[in-house]
Formats: C-alpha cells, sequence, structure tokens
C-alpha cells in the first residue's frame, strides 16, 4: 500500500484505529501524517478531538492515556505521536515480567480514537509485539527511499498531480541537481509552480530561471566539460564557483562529481552499451547516457578509479584533514589532476 492509497481511504472514511508510518524516507510518512493532522476531522472538532505531541516531548503513558479518551460530541479522535523514533516504548521483552501497558493498548485498541506513530528516518524493529500488535490490529506502512533513477519518474507524477506537465530534460536536470530528498524537491516544485500558469508545461528554461541553476555555471554543465576534457570550460565554471561559493558549496560540487565518475565506473562494467541498456544498468535517465559514453571514452578504468580516489581525498581536505586551503584553491588543484 502505498502513501497515496492510505489518503485515499482516508478520503473515504476507512480508517484504522492503529498507523504506524516508518522508514528511512521522510517524505511519504509526512504526506500520510499531514493529510490526518489536517483533513480527518472537521475543522470544529479538531480543539477537543485531536492531540498532537512530539517523542521527545512525551512519554508513553501520557500518549496512552489520550488514547483512551473518548472522542467529545464526534465519532472519532485523533492522536499523533510526530518524530516517534524519539520515544521511549514500553517493555516489549519476553524476558521481562509484568505488563506493558502499550501492547495491552494495541492489542485491544479503542475504535473511536485514531492513534498514528509518525516514526522516521529509520525502520521500526518488527520483531517486536508491539509491531505485530499493530499489523494485526491497524495498519503499517512502510515509507522507503526512492532509488536515484525512479525520481524523475517521480518528479513527473508529482508535476502531473496538481495539473502541470514537465518534460523530460527539466525532469532529469531536477534530478541531477536536487539529488533524492524528496521534501526538497517537492518544495522547489511547489515554489516553482505559484510562478507559471496552471497547466503550464515546465521546461529547462524555467527550472533554470526558477531553481537557481545557472545556465552555463553549474555542476552538470561541468560534468559535461569533464566528459570531454575541455579544460578551458571547466576553468571557467571553477572561476565561477570560487566567486558564487554559496551558490556552488564544495560539498554539493564534490558529491555531484563523485556520483557522476561512480557512474562512469559502473559503464565500464556493462557490456551491452546500448543506450536503453546503459540507462538501466548504471542508473539513470536515457537523456543523460550520451555524457557517460564521452567520458567512458576519455577516462578509462583506472583513470576512473583514481578520479574516485582524489574525489574522496579533496572531500577530506575541504573539511580541513590535512587541509587549510580555501575552497576554491582545492576545486581547481582537483580539476588539475582529474584532467590530466
Amino acid at each position: 500500500m502505498t502513501a497515496a492509497d492510505i489518503v485515499k481511504d482516508i478520503k473515504n472514511r476507512k480508517y484504522k484505529p492503529l498507523y504506524l508510518l516508518h522508514g528511512e524516507e521522510p517524505y511519504f510518512i509526512d504526506v500520510v501524517s499531514n493529510y490526518i493532522e489536517h483533513h480527518l476531522l472537521p475543522e470544529a472538532e479538531k480543539g477537543f478531538n485531536q492531540t498532537v505531541v512530539y517523542g521527545k516531548d512525551t512519554e508513553m503513558m501520557a500518549v496512552l492515556n489520550a488514547a483512551k479518551r473518548y472522542p467529545m460530541m464526534a465519532d472519532y479522535q485523533v492522536v499523533m505521536v510526530k518524530e516517534a523514533q524519539d520515544m521511549k516504548w514500553g517493555k516489549d521483552d519476553d524476558n521481562k515480567k509484568g505488563i506493558d501497558p502499550l501492547l495491552s493498548y494495541l492489542e485491544k485498541p479503542l475504535p473511536s480514537t485514531i492513534l498514528v506513530f509518525c516514526y522516521k528516518y529509520g525502520k521500526f524493529d518488527k520483531r517486536k509485539k508491539t509491531y505485530k500488535a499493530i499489523e494485526k490490529n491497524g495498519l503499517i506502512f512502510e515509507s522507503a527511499p526512492l532509488y536515484d533513477s525512479k525520481i524523475p519518474a517521480w518528479i513527473e507524477g508529482f508535476i502531473s498531480d496538481k495539473g502541470y506537465k514537465i518534460n523530460q530534460q527539466a525532469s532529469a536536470m531536477l534530478s541531477e541537481y536536487l539529488g533524492n530528498d524528496l521534501s526538497k524537491i517537492a518544495n522547489e516544485l511547489e515554489k516553482l509552480m505559484l510562478n507559471i500558469a496552471a497547466g503550464q508545461e515546465i521546461t529547462l528554461k524555467l527550472v533554470q530561471d526558477n531553481i537557481g541553476i545557472s545556465k552555463e555555471y553549474n555542476v552538470f554543465e561541468l560534468q559535461t566539460a569533464l566528459g570531454k576534457k575541455d579544460v578551458l570550460k571547466v576553468n571557467q565554471i571553477i572561476n565561477y564557483f570560487e566567486a558564487n561559493p554559496k551558490a556552488n558549496p564544495i560539498v554539493l560540487v564534490l558529491g555531484n562529481l563523485n556520483n557522476f565518475f561512480s557512474k562512469v565506473l559502473a559503464y565500464h562494467y556493462v557490456k551491452d552499451k546500448s543506450p536503453q541498456n546503459v540507462a538501466r544498468e548504471i542508473g539513470v535517465n536515457p537523456y543523460f547516457v550520451k555524457d557517460y559514453e564521452l567520458a567512458g571514452r576519455s577516462y578509462n578504468y583506472s583513470k576512473t578509479m583514481q578520479i574516485i580516489g582524489y574525489l574522496r581525498e579533496y572531500d577530506l581536505k575541504s573539511k580541513g584533514v590535512e587541509s587549510n586551503a580555501p575552497h576554491g584553491e582545492l576545486m581547481k588543484e582537483l580539476m588539475f589532476k582529474i584532467l590530466h
């Protein structure tokens, strides 16, 4: 079951008395919890029948006491624990004697209470009795991170749901530039859509104009220039980065270059070099395959391995390990080593 499926059920008033939303990708947990918080109860009922607490600021007994109350002049009440990973969860141990109040409640939850646990940045232990009790009497949703290769399709779906369109180049650029942080991507897309007419197609130019990606001097143009071994262009871009460090922090540049050359390395292992197979094997959008083909010709396997070593070395130097050089100088040194 997806986050969208859970939201659809809630819209149709198909509720569960228990929800455990857990996993490494916080975005989908937020999608479900935000909908429950803002839409499950009518606004007039929230004051009496909705309780939202944070794990680090509450105790389990307080949560259970709230869950055991009956709704006031309504059919349901909502009790939500955000950042539930920061809360102590009780005994849940076969070797400890005595009754676990949490487990007792989870085994017989109050039908009029919708108890939601938002457990982010990790998986809840499936071996625990609490997990099994929620699984039996409620709903468990695991929010898994998307593979990088799936991000462009997710972007296209997100845009489509909002009534807009986006072309393949623009979605691929956003994916490469923003990485796999779905919350960050969604936030940037929301801001972008405020600046364009409803239904308008989002193009590469709109992305560049609205998300702060310089048309000529960005990390993707740097990757292309490195792939071509275009020394002049590489130096122009690095000089621009040095003059605009806030827009192009070294940690972002090194991270993207490490991702790029790791995929160039993967390209060397691919036997079937057809564009569609390369895209599938190394996990990139087909639009970018030509960049990896070019880089693969420019840097053989041994050189690519050497470059990945340089990137790790300069990542440490940028953090002050055995170097106090300015980031601009470090980038220039690194580019020289990559190109020669």
